[in-house]
């Protein structure tokens, strides 16, 4: 019998509404339109792992009228970023347009491709789960993943989000990141809400195994999102210079040994530099 470990962040309960976004001022003085920012609410509802949402549940979780819950997920259908699954009450998905978005914005990428590239020729030599993130605010998000060739293997799909100083790609993304930000990003202990009994949960860790990273080129997670798994990590570089992504290789701990465990840093590192290098990256190390 084989384990799949999942290590992804749960979703809020429905019981806990979001808060909805209303009219923003902006800098200039002018208010953002309303019925815009709640289309676009009721879109990043299915950023959470669903099996589709209807009216009254999106109703009770952004806490708005559900006469105009009804009229924007009408519009959304009717211009295909939502599609209707059921009979009435209908449940809704993404629909085909959100998807060519989706498509549309890879496109301009060239991290995302060149990364799977890079990805795939790792987890090619190493059989273990390659992944690629990028850093949004305090979490990290997954915008590649290889799969191990293992039985026993990491579950985590595209698009996941995870707190970054959880994880050995969120500490490679945040050791480059100046004190000043990073400070800005987590300004007590009470930010590093821990997802483990070995997660970071104080600064005085966090800045540590942050300087520690800057000093040997790699991170590292031992057990910090997920129980079961491990993680080897290294920072990821375009032309400019700057640190843009992080490549790591998930291994369970089951799986994991010293030895094998220089490996793994070896080739982290070589991919990350390899992907750093397609991005036009000039190292001067």
């Amino acid at each position: 019998m084989s384990y799949m470990y999942n290590s992804t962040v749960p979703a809020p309960t429905p019981s806990t509404p979001r808060t909805v976004s209303q009219g923003a001022e902006k800098p200039n003085g002018r208010i953002t339109a309303p019925a815009l920012r709640r289309g676009l609410d009721i879109l990043e509802l299915f950023l959470e792992h669903n099996d589709g949402l209807r009216v009254p549940e999106i109703t009770e979780r952004l806490g708005i009228p559900r006469a105009s819950v009804h009229e924007l997920v009408g519009t959304l259908a009717e211009r295909g970023y939502l599609q209707a699954v059921s009979e009435p009450p209908s449940r809704f998905v993404l629909g085909v347009r959100a998807f060519q978005l989706g498509g549309a914005y890879e496109r301009e990428l060239d991290l995302a491709a060149l990364g799977r590239e890079s990805a795939r020729r790792i987890a090619a030599e190493c059989g273990e789960t390659v992944q690629i993130v990028v850093r949004d605010g305090r979490y990290v998000v997954y915008i590649v993943k290889v799969d191990s060739t293992h039985s026993i293997r990491l579950v985590s799909d595209v698009g996941s989000r995870l707190p970054s100083y959880c994880t050995a790609g969120g500490k490679a993304l945040l050791a480059a990141l100046p004190a000043e930000e990073i400070d800005l990003l987590f300004p007590d202990d009470e930010a590093l809400k821990p997802m483990t009994a070995n997660s970071i949960s104080t600064r005085e860790r966090l800045f540590a195994e942050l300087d520690l990273t800057r000093k040997r080129g790699w991170s590292e997670e031992n057990s910090e999102s997920n129980e079961n798994v491990a993680c080897v990590s290294a920072p990821v570089y375009d032309r400019s210079g700057k640190c843009v992504a992080a490549m790591s290789i998930s291994i369970p701990t089951l799986r994991l040994d010293d030895s094998k465990k220089a490996d793994y840093i070896d080739l982290v590192v070589k991919g990350a530099a390899e992907l750093s290098t397609n991005l036009g990256w000039l190292s001067t190390r």
